[in-house]
């Protein structure tokens, strides 16, 4: 679906120049640098798959996904969506696409929502009866008919975010990216977005997810892909990265009765929260969960267990 070969963006900066006029000044100057936003990263995402991209601030999540639509042009490099390239075959690929980005909208701000629907329909000649069968879904799933005859602008943020997404899905897109989707949404919104996510991703549509709430990738996505300084850093699963970065899981066992105190040793730090309750820390590359279940049965019968996996936040801080 999207093959991304030696991939690099550069954005030169203009020297802004001290004094009252320096601004303008610094218009007809040619002093400045190059900034590197996007540095020789190559990869592939496969149909269906649901993708997350993270990264801090400037790390080049942004730029990557707006060379990936066709919004910018790279410096070096290619980029295939669908066999075709989003720059130079714009009007073949862009029909098969949809974006969303959080802090920008496609939605017009002074109409209600179902006369912004109706002009993408029209935009993308979307046939009346499919365009009233993607209305059904989206309202059985997003609940937009609570607010269709409102405004944009009087939408909360939450409403407007599954307006968002409804109407980059309004044409069927194969591919679905998506820049900071639940930036600023309360619990509830999110959820919401995050089963729809889960909803139209099961049904084939390939998803890019780009986002600083490491909670969406944790339930979204199958596979990550780790950026800083416009360089990938790992690219795996989640339990890929947790075991690249030596991440711990912890597993808490509750005994039917008060034990003493033990040491397992091995390299296995056992914490006392009571005399029944213990927390074991251990690395799943070195431990199985079966392994620390007869571990921890050689010190007493044991009532209930459970394993805390890593924070991937966490986990993800220790690569940068």
């Amino acid at each position: 679906m999207i093959t991304v070969q030696n991939l690099k963006k550069d954005f030169f900066v203009p020297e802004i120049l001290p004094g009252p006029f320096g601004t303008i000044r610094s218009l007809l100057s040619r002093k400045g640098k190059t900034v590197t936003a996007v540095d020789d990263i190559s990869f592939q995402i496969d149909q269906g798959e649901f993708v997350g991209y993270i990264g801090p601030n400037g790390a080049g999540k942004s730029t990557t996904i707006k060379m990936l639509t066709g919004i910018l042009h790279p410096t070096k490099g290619s980029v295939s969506v669908l066999g075709h390239s989003p720059q130079g075959e714009r009007r073949r690929v862009v029909g098969q696409m949809g974006v969303v980005f959080g802090q920008r909208s496609q939605l017009w701000w002074d109409l209600p929502l179902q006369e912004s629907f109706e002009l993408l329909a029209a935009m993308y000649k979307v046939p009346e009866q499919r365009y009233n069968t993607m209305l059904r879904a989206f309202d059985d799933l997003l609940q937009l008919g609570q607010f269709w005859q409102t405004p944009v602008r009087k939408l909360s943020l939450g409403q407007r975010m599954r307006g968002e997404i409804a109407a980059a899905l309004l044409h069927e897109p194969k591919i679905l990216f998506l820049d900071e989707p639940t930036i600023g949404l309360d619990v509830v919104a999110k959820q919401a977005i995050r089963e729809f996510l889960q909803e139209i991703n099961q049904q084939g549509v390939t998803v890019l997810l780009t986002t600083h709430d490491l909670r969406d990738i944790e339930r979204l996505c199958q596979r990550v892909m780790v950026i800083n300084h416009g360089k990938i850093l790992l690219d795996g699963s989640i339990e890929h990265l947790y075991s690249q970065i030596g991440a711990e899981s912890t597993l808490i066992v509750d005994f039917n009765q008060p034990i003493p105190s033990h040491s397992l040793g091995n390299g296995l730090h056992i914490v006392w929260e009571s005399n029944s309750r213990a927390a074991v820390k251990f690395d799943r590359s070195r431990y199985s969960p079966n392994d620390l279940l007869q571990l921890m049965s050689s010190l007493g019968e044991i009532r209930d267990l459970h394993i805390v996996e890593p924070d991937i936040e966490s986990a993800v801080a220790k690569l940068f």
